[in-house]
Protein backbone atom coordinates (compact mmCIF):
# COMPACT_ATOMS: atom_id res chain seq x y z
CA UNK A 1 0.00 0.00 0.00
CA UNK A 2 2.38 2.69 1.52
CA UNK A 3 4.92 2.87 3.57
CA UNK A 4 2.66 4.91 6.38
CA UNK A 5 -0.29 1.74 5.30
CA UNK A 6 2.23 -1.29 4.62
CA UNK A 7 0.24 -4.26 2.80
CA UNK A 8 -0.97 -7.00 5.23
CA UNK A 9 1.11 -10.21 4.74
CA UNK A 10 0.56 -13.88 6.39
CA UNK A 11 4.31 -12.96 7.81
CA UNK A 12 2.64 -10.40 9.57
CA UNK A 13 -0.95 -11.85 10.43
CA UNK A 14 0.93 -14.85 11.60
CA UNK A 15 2.70 -12.35 13.71
CA UNK A 16 0.04 -10.65 15.27
CA UNK A 17 -1.75 -13.61 15.97
CA UNK A 18 1.59 -15.06 17.80
CA UNK A 19 1.94 -12.42 19.46
CA UNK A 20 -1.07 -12.67 21.41
CA UNK A 21 -3.09 -15.53 20.45
CA UNK A 22 -5.72 -15.63 23.00
CA UNK A 23 -6.92 -12.19 21.93
CA UNK A 24 -6.68 -12.83 18.36
CA UNK A 25 -8.90 -16.11 18.62
CA UNK A 26 -11.52 -13.93 20.73
CA UNK A 27 -11.32 -11.15 18.05
CA UNK A 28 -12.01 -13.48 15.27
CA UNK A 29 -14.94 -14.82 16.92
CA UNK A 30 -16.63 -11.94 17.99
CA UNK A 31 -15.95 -10.97 13.93
CA UNK A 32 -17.19 -13.61 12.96
CA UNK A 33 -20.73 -13.26 15.37
CA UNK A 34 -20.95 -9.63 14.24
CA UNK A 35 -20.84 -9.74 10.53
CA UNK A 36 -23.21 -13.55 10.62
CA UNK A 37 -26.65 -13.41 9.45
CA UNK A 38 -28.83 -12.36 11.99
CA UNK A 39 -31.51 -9.55 12.23
CA UNK A 40 -29.52 -7.79 9.36
CA UNK A 41 -28.42 -9.76 6.18
CA UNK A 42 -24.59 -10.03 6.22
CA UNK A 43 -24.82 -7.92 3.41
CA UNK A 44 -26.35 -5.10 4.91
CA UNK A 45 -23.61 -5.39 7.61
CA UNK A 46 -21.06 -5.25 5.30
CA UNK A 47 -22.29 -2.02 3.99
CA UNK A 48 -22.63 -0.51 7.32
CA UNK A 49 -19.11 -1.44 7.80
CA UNK A 50 -17.73 0.46 4.64
CA UNK A 51 -19.60 3.29 5.41
CA UNK A 52 -18.11 3.30 8.81
CA UNK A 53 -14.62 2.79 7.13
CA UNK A 54 -15.04 5.99 5.84
CA UNK A 55 -15.39 7.74 8.37
CA UNK A 56 -13.04 5.85 11.05
CA UNK A 57 -10.69 6.29 7.60
CA UNK A 58 -9.38 2.96 7.87
CA UNK A 59 -7.80 2.10 4.52
CA UNK A 60 -7.63 -1.46 5.21
CA UNK A 61 -11.12 -1.54 6.69
CA UNK A 62 -12.30 -0.02 3.60
CA UNK A 63 -10.82 -2.75 0.87
CA UNK A 64 -11.80 -5.41 3.35
CA UNK A 65 -15.40 -4.93 4.06
CA UNK A 66 -15.92 -3.13 -0.02
CA UNK A 67 -14.34 -6.58 -0.92
CA UNK A 68 -16.54 -8.51 1.19
CA UNK A 69 -19.51 -6.15 0.70
CA UNK A 70 -19.23 -7.07 -2.93
CA UNK A 71 -18.53 -11.05 -2.11
CA UNK A 72 -21.73 -10.83 -0.71
CA UNK A 73 -24.10 -9.00 -3.74
CA UNK A 74 -23.59 -5.65 -2.58
CA UNK A 75 -23.75 -3.92 -6.01
CA UNK A 76 -21.30 -1.09 -6.84
CA UNK A 77 -23.97 1.62 -6.38
CA UNK A 78 -25.03 0.01 -2.52
CA UNK A 79 -20.88 0.77 -1.44
CA UNK A 80 -21.07 4.30 -3.31
CA UNK A 81 -24.47 5.11 -1.54
CA UNK A 82 -23.10 3.53 1.75
CA UNK A 83 -20.12 5.93 1.53
CA UNK A 84 -22.79 9.03 0.93
CA UNK A 85 -24.46 8.22 4.17
CA UNK A 86 -20.55 8.14 5.91
CA UNK A 87 -19.84 11.56 4.06
CA UNK A 88 -23.10 13.29 5.37
CA UNK A 89 -22.66 11.93 9.08
CA UNK A 90 -19.21 13.18 8.93
CA UNK A 91 -19.93 16.28 7.64
CA UNK A 92 -23.22 16.71 9.76
CA UNK A 93 -21.13 15.54 13.27
CA UNK A 94 -18.62 18.82 12.93
CA UNK A 95 -22.24 20.93 11.60
CA UNK A 96 -24.08 19.61 15.17
CA UNK A 97 -20.80 19.89 17.10
CA UNK A 98 -20.28 23.74 16.16
CA UNK A 99 -23.06 24.19 18.73
CA UNK A 100 -20.05 23.70 21.13
CA UNK A 101 -17.84 26.89 20.01
CA UNK A 102 -21.46 28.61 19.13
CA UNK A 103 -22.00 28.30 22.61
CA UNK A 104 -18.48 29.64 23.69
CA UNK A 105 -18.65 32.00 21.61
CA UNK A 106 -21.73 33.52 23.78
CA UNK A 107 -20.52 33.42 27.20
CA UNK A 108 -18.71 35.87 28.83
CA UNK A 109 -15.13 36.03 28.76
CA UNK A 110 -12.89 34.51 31.21
CA UNK A 111 -11.21 37.24 33.51
CA UNK A 112 -7.65 35.93 34.40
CA UNK A 113 -6.14 37.19 37.47
CA UNK A 114 -4.48 40.57 37.89
CA UNK A 115 -6.42 41.92 34.99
Amino acid sequence: MSDTYPAVTREMSDRRRDLAPRAHEAFEEFSRAVFADGALAETTKQLIAVAVAHVTQCPYCIKGHTRLAQKKGATPEEVMEAIWVAAEMRAGGAYAHSALALHEMHQEPAHEEGT
